[in-house]
This record gives C-alpha cells, sequence and structure tokens, in this order.
C-alpha cells in the first residue's frame, strides 16, 4: 500500500493520503481503479464511501486517545495511571480523496490532517510525534482491513 505521510516545514502537523487498493465489500467498494478523477468523485460520494469515512472517524479517534504501543519510545518510561495529560495528536481533516495511481489511472482514497497542539507554531512536527503518527497509521489501516 502506498501510504503517503508528510509533515509540514513550517507547522506541528501532518498530512496523510491512504489510496484504497482492494475492494472493501463490506462498504460495497468494488471497483476501485477508475481511468478519471471525475469517476473517482461517484465512489466519493456514495453511501458506501461515506460509511467507510465514518467508521475511520471513530478508529481514528481511538487510536488518537490510545494510540499503540511503542516499545522503544521514551514516553514509555514516565506511565501515567491519572488519565490527566491531554491528547498529544488531534484530528484536524479527515475526507475523501482522490488519489493519482503509478499508470495513470486514479482511486478514492482517505485524507487525514492530524496536528500536535501542544508543539510551538511555526515549528515542524517533532521526531517523537512523527513516529507517533506511523504507528497510528498502521494500526488504523490494519483495523480497518485496507491493506
Amino acid at each position: 500500500m502506498s501510504i503517503r505521510i508528510s509533515p509540514d516545514a513550517n507547522r506541528p502537523s501532518a498530512t496523510i493520503e491512504i489510496p484504497l487498493e482492494c475492494p472493501l465489500p463490506d462498504y460495497d467498494l468494488h471497483q476501485l481503479e477508475h481511468p478519471t478523477p471525475r469517476d473517482v468523485d461517484a465512489v466519493l460520494v456514495s453511501q458506501g464511501f461515506r460509511d467507510l469515512v465514518d467508521d475511520a472517524r471513530g478508529v481514528l479517534m481511538e487510536l488518537l486517545a490510545h494510540p499503540p504501543f511503542q516499545a522503544d519510545s521514551p514516553e514509555n518510561a514516565n506511565l501515567d495511571f491519572t488519565h490527566s495529560t491531554p491528547m498529544p495528536l488531534e484530528l484536524t481533516q479527515l475526507t475523501g480523496a482522490i488519489c493519482p495511481g503509478d499508470d495513470e489511472s486514479y482511486r478514492p482514497g482517505l485524507w487525514i490532517v492530524l496536528q500536535d497542539p501542544h508543539a510551538k507554531p511555526g515549528t515542524p512536527l517533532p521526531p517523537m510525534a512523527q513516529e507517533r503518527i506511523t504507528a497510528i497509521v498502521h494500526e488504523f489501516v490494519r483495523r480497518l482491513q485496507l491493506a
């Protein structure tokens, strides 16, 4: 799967593009590869795709609240059992996307923007946040069976 995670240079946020590469019969998404972006528009407005986005939002919010365990993360050295710390990342956008393929075809996909609300404005995401985003995205794809 060609997931693209692009940290923003001047903001503590990252954009994630996840093209759908395999059919999702539970969402009535069978034909994913299309010759023009206009053909993908019909998929993005379908009820099945809207249901996928709704489910994706729920899974993503769960992962943001309880990120996957990263054994080598320094954050795991200081366990907080009070649950008083704010969420380290927040969802700023989740929508459908038209993803170009390698062979002049187009696919529907998910477009996600996550940001670190505690980072200094005008600075890029810290490396730890980038690693957390990568772990969240891979778990997200696994849970929704997008790969």
